[in-house]
């Protein structure tokens, strides 16, 4: 018999976020949150009212899946609590997928055509991304890590081969400068937005992405793939990916003087 598995992701690593739906590594159902209301206010509600759309219930969900990070210490606390508390309510696994691993996917996923069903739910892909971005073998993600950092990643021919990391742009240009050697590189997420300016001065020759995709429908095809190849875990296995180290212990090692 056929095996069916349908899973059900979350996205809270920005305010707005979103949340999808897939069936055996397809997205059928997607949805943006609303930026101007909090992570705790919407969901579970926006979980629900996408299960109530494709007239499921959460006991129907096989896996949850759940951006892990890097990105907002408060909205990755949230997301991932909501899932696991789904997930453990109905018996069920959880997998964790980095946030910059699906921003990677949903970009390149966006060089391909979407399929037909989705076309007005997903008409979130970057337009930026044109035939010359899709031949570059370099793809940068930079997230928006406020106080003038990005949290990013390299990736060349579908592998990442730098990061997770965070630091600041020009010090993240510098060094995927000095690796680069003649390949073209492609930047995509909310950070190319911030810092559209540096990276045009320090690589005049680089691709840059100009809108953002909802990150939920990547998470839940990741997510499916390494649920398949490597298997899930429990609920109380999942673990944010800060990256970058949370305020409380920063700010109880200035105090020690550390």
């Amino acid at each position: 018999m056929e095996f069916y598995m349908v899973v059900l992701a979350l996205d809270t690593t920005t305010r707005r976020g979103s949340v999808a739906l897939a069936r055996d590594g397809a997205v059928v159902g997607v949805c943006a949150g609303d930026p101007a209301v909090t992570h705790g206010q919407r969901l579970p509600g926006d979980l629900m009212r996408l299960l109530d759309r494709h007239n499921l219930r959460v006991g129907d969900i096989d896996l949850f899946a759940v951006a892990a990070g890097p990105g907002s210490f408060t909205g990755l606390r949230i997301g991932i609590a909501t899932m696991q508390g789904l997930a453990l309510a109905n018996g069920k696994d959880v997998v964790g997928i980095s946030a910059l691993d699906a921003l990677h996917h949903a970009s390149l996923s966006a060089l391909s055509p979407l399929p037909s069903a989705l076309t007005a739910e997903a008409s979130h892909s970057p337009s930026a991304l044109t035939a010359e971005a899709s031949n570059s073998r370099e793809l940068g993600v930079w997230m928006d890590a406020q106080r003038g950092e990005v949290f990013s990643a390299l990736y060349r021919n579908g592998a990442l081969v730098d990061g997770p990391s965070v630091g600041k742009p020009s010090d993240v240009l510098a060094q995927w400068a000095a690796g680069n050697g003649s390949h073209q590189i492609m930047f995509v997420g909310e950070g190319v937005l911030v810092y559209t300016d540096l990276i045009r001065a320090a690589m005049p020759a680089a691709i840059l992405a100009t809108e953002l995709p909802m990150l939920a429908p990547s998470i839940a095809i990741l997510a499916e793939a390494h649920a398949r190849q490597h298997g899930s875990s429990p609920p109380d296995a999942i673990r944010p990916l800060y990256v970058r180290r949370p305020d409380a212990e920063l700010a109880r090692d200035r105090k020690a003087g550390r």
